[in-house]
């Protein structure tokens, strides 16, 4: 195979990604029966390329909010000690290759053209037909294996329990916090993804809970584990101050304080996921992380589409947030850190699965200057007109142009050198407009 030949037989089948939406109800006692999920064929298909999952440790994360944040931050904490290090991602942004990592790097054409043939030549020989997830999945096990990884950090692509990941024993499982996106929101949703995100401590899993859960933590505690961690309790975030291009925090956590530490990111999640990372890191060395290799890993940290700002003249920011607590987290973000002198353009589109009137609430949407909605080349995109119509509801007229990348040529064209703008509700539409403007 070559790489199109590669990305070709990975699109031949099904894309649980692209058809997802609103497919978790607390009525069914399983995740996996919201949408007939299993690991039964993620389990068939690594016995299939030798089990690779297993030659290394794990850091496995999931979460609502912040995962992948922590696990970019976690990766670098490894990484800065001299481990050979692997991480796995979803979704991309431009690229499939961004989601596999080894080393700093992200899988080239010709390795994930070689690991997609070896899939390949494996899938006649089993009893069920995998996922595009699956396979994306099984492809980072391998290649990580194949380059000599000692250690992966490997974000949940969704819940936990059922998710194709979850062959995977993490010697740390973080469960970053629990939000209701990908759920209907019926009631007792909470205690259906608490139980579900869970599922991904083993025995000897150490656990960091990276928010405070009250009544939901028993659905961790009920998982065998070696120990928890949670936010708030064992560790915590004792200050974050706004500074220069960042944060400035001090963390706590059993094994000491990190005073005064930068945190080269935006917005003050940003101090709890590093704190989260932290802890993880900690537990899975089990002694204190130093100091030096700290500030050196946040130093290397890249976290693209996160509050990433990517122009001036004006501030251009790009932000993937899709659900409304990462809404929140961004316009507060937005508050703090970037006071306005002229005018705020917002650029938004969204995927299906998300009620645009709480999107748009939480974003602040009466409080932008000018509102053009786009929507991403992506089978559940919800259409921009439609989003366009909830907001007149809430009484803000904005302009609709479906395609991304007309769409901020359109708000660059209005504003000035003093304005802000700022794309935001999907990666997919952030991706499209991010590929543009980086090119």
């Amino acid at each position: 195979m070559n790489y199109d030949q590669a990305l070709a037989y990975l699109d031949k089948h099904t894309n649980l990604e692209g058809n997802r939406g609103t497919r978790f109800s607390p009525a069914l006692p399983t995740a996996g029966q919201a949408d007939g999920l299993s690991l039964d064929p993620m389990t068939e298909l690594m016995a299939a390329v030798g089990d690779p999952q297993h030659a290394y440790r794990t850091i496995h994360i999931t979460g609502t909010n912040g995962k992948g944040s922590t696990a970019r931050i976690s990766a670098a904490m490894l990484a800065a000690t001299g481990l050979s290090v692997g991480l796995y991602t979803s979704p991309n942004l431009s690229a499939v290759n961004e989601r596999l990592r080894w080393d700093n790097r992200d899988i080239s054409d010709e390795e994930f053209a070689d690991v997609m043939e070896l899939l390949a030549s494996v899938e006649p020989l089993l009893t069920s037909t995998p996922s595009r997830f699956e396979l994306l999945t099984a492809a980072a096990y391998v290649w990580f294996a194949e380059m000599g990884a000692e250690v992966a950090v490997v974000e949940v692509g969704l819940l936990g329990r059922f998710d194709a990941t979850n062959v995977s024993n993490g010697d740390v499982a973080v469960i970053t916090n629990v939000g209701k996106d990908h759920t209907d929101g019926a009631e007792g949703w909470q205690e259906a993804v608490a139980g579900e995100k869970a599922g991904i401590i083993k025995p000897m899993s150490r656990v960091v809970l990276g928010s405070p859960m009250g009544e939901l933590r028993h659905h961790f505690e009920a998982e065998t584990n070696d120990g928890i961690w949670e936010f708030g309790t064992e560790f915590g975030v004792d200050e974050c101050r706004v500074a220069v291009g960042g944060r400035m925090a001090d963390i706590t956590t059993p094994f000491g304080h990190q005073e005064e530490l930068y945190i080269p990111f935006h917005g003050s999640h940003q101090c709890e996921n590093t704190a989260t990372a932290l802890a993880a890191v900690e537990l899975f060395f089990d002694r204190p992380f130093e100091r030096e290799l700290m500030d050196e890993a946040l130093e290397l940290t890249e976290l693209p589409a996160r509050f990433e700002v990517v122009g001036t003249s004006p501030t251009l920011i790009l932000d993937g947030a899709h659900n409304p607590d990462g809404a929140r987290a961004v316009r507060e973000t937005l508050d703090d850190e970037f006071a306005s002198f002229g005018s705020r353009v917002l650029v938004m589109g969204m995927l299906n699965g998300k009620e645009p009137t709480e999107m748009l609430d939480a974003i602040g949407i009466a409080d932008f200057d000018a509102v053009i909605f786009t929507q991403p080349h992506w089978s559940r995109a919800i259409p921009a007109s439609e989003i366009a119509a909830a907001a007149a509801e809430m009484g803000v007229q904005a302009d609709v142009i479906k395609e991304p990348t007309e769409a901020i040529r359109r708000a660059l064209a209005v504003t000035a050198e003093g304005d802000q703008v700022l794309v935001t509700g999907s990666l997919y539409v952030v991706g499209e407009i991010r590929e543009l403007l980086l090119s």
